[in-house]
Parts: structure tokens; C-alpha cells; sequence
């Protein structure tokens, strides 16, 4: 079966970097665009980077671009997000997920205080 498992959240300070990892199984990784999202506490989840299977094109949301980078590993099956100059702005749990029947990780807290 399909399964995604978000790992590399945590607590950092303002400033700080952090790089999540989705390990992925169970389908041909390579095959599809990837997304990771997000969910801060009270807030609706918003889309905040996609890239497409070979890894050619990448979206952001406006709110990390130059901050975000997304990227994947097709010989590996994981997809990541590596973050830089977080803000607090940026805590909430952040999730893996493909578009093509609506599968999603369990998630990761992100944690951005001093």
C-alpha cells in the first residue's frame, strides 16, 4: 500500500534551517509530482511547494519563496523540503502528499522560538 512518512521536524530558533524528508513506498515514486503542505494551529492547510517526477519544475507559495527548497530523490523514493530563515510564522505541521488520489503523510511539527 501506499505510504509516506514525513520525518526531520523539530524545535529551532528564528534564523535557523531545518530539512523534512518523506520517505515513500508502495507506488512508483518516480512517476508523480509531489507536494509538501502545511497546517499551523486554527489555520486551513495550504499547499506550499510542489515539484513535478523528474524533479524539472518546482512551485512555491509566495510566502517561501527564496526560503524553500524543494527536491526528491528518485533512486531513494523521498522527497524533501529544506528550510531556511524560519520564522515563527512558519510553525505547523507539515505534510507529504500526492495528488493523484489524495494520499498524505502523518505529518511533522515544525517549531520555529526562541
Amino acid at each position: 500500500q501506499v505510504q509516506l512518512v514525513e520525518s526531520g521536524g523539530g524545535l529551532v530558533q528564528p534564523g535557523g534551517s531545518l530539512r523534512l524528508s518523506c520517505a515513500t513506498s508502495g507506488f512508483t515514486f518516480s512517476s508523480y509530482t509531489m507536494s509538501w503542505y502545511r497546517q499551523a494551529p486554527g489555520k486551513e492547510r495550504e499547499l506550499v511547494a510542489t515539484i513535478t517526477s523528474t524533479g524539472g519544475s518546482t512551485n512555491y507559495a509566495d510566502f517561501v519563496k527564496g526560503r524553500f527548497t524543494i527536491s526528491r530523490d528518485n533512486v531513494k523514493n523521498t522527497l524533501y523540503l529544506q528550510m531556511n530563515s524560519l520564522k515563527p510564522e512558519d510553525t505547523a505541521v507539515y505534510y507529504c502528499h500526492r495528488r493523484i488520489l489524495n494520499y498524505w503523510g502523518q505529518g511533522t511539527q515544525v517549531t520555529v522560538s526562541s
